[in-house]
């Protein structure tokens, strides 16, 4: 399942990789985004206070499923898109875009994909050139996979990540605690 959301426009790589035939939900202007990638989109949801009316308008056209969400909401438009994609119980969501103007909505949107509603979906985003890859403890080994001279931060988030072990890295550890 794919969830593009809006922000700065997605690299074109974002699109790289997925599934050939991938159910879409684009959160307000996400559409754009979505469609600017050659994704179809199954549906859209948001305030959408920042769709273009083109792109509404090709949606519609297209029978793409449109929610409207009031603008003094207690959700962004992301939340909304991913409690969505939770509902259909997906084995992996890839959130593409969400990443760019305030700071502030970046670390909202990352923290959002560690969420306890999705300890049961593998999460991923792309924003630009950069990949987060939600792993959470007691699954087993997690392979993340590059190139040599690739850029890797590992961060705990929500608490202590414990017995962390790694290969391949330029610093490897050893069931070590982050």
């Amino acid at each position: 399942m794919i969830v593009v959301a809006g922000g700065d426009p997605p690299s074109p790589q974002a699109a790289t990789g997925l599934p050939d035939d991938p159910y879409v939900i684009a959160a307000d202007s996400g559409l754009d985004y979505a469609q600017s990638l050659g994704l179809r989109v199954d549906l859209v949801v948001g305030d959408l206070d920042s769709v273009s009316e083109l792109a509404l308008a090709a949606a519609r056209h297209a029978g793409t499923t449109v929610e409207r969400h009031p603008v003094a909401k207690d959700e962004t438009d992301l939340e909304l898109a991913l409690a969505h994609a939770a509902a259909m119980k997906p084995e992996r969501v890839v959130v593409i875009g969400g990443a760019g103007g305030r700071f502030d909505h970046v670390v909202a949107n990352v923290l959002q994909l560690a969420h306890e509603d999705y300890e049961d979906v593998a999460m991923e985003a792309r924003y630009g050139t950069s990949r987060v890859t939600v792993v959470r403890g007691g699954r087993g080994d997690h392979v993340l996979r590059g190139r040599r001279g690739d850029l890797v931060s590992l961060l705990p988030v929500l608490g202590p990540a414990r017995g962390v072990t790694t290969v391949g890295l330029r610093y490897p550890l050893d069931g070590e605690d982050l």
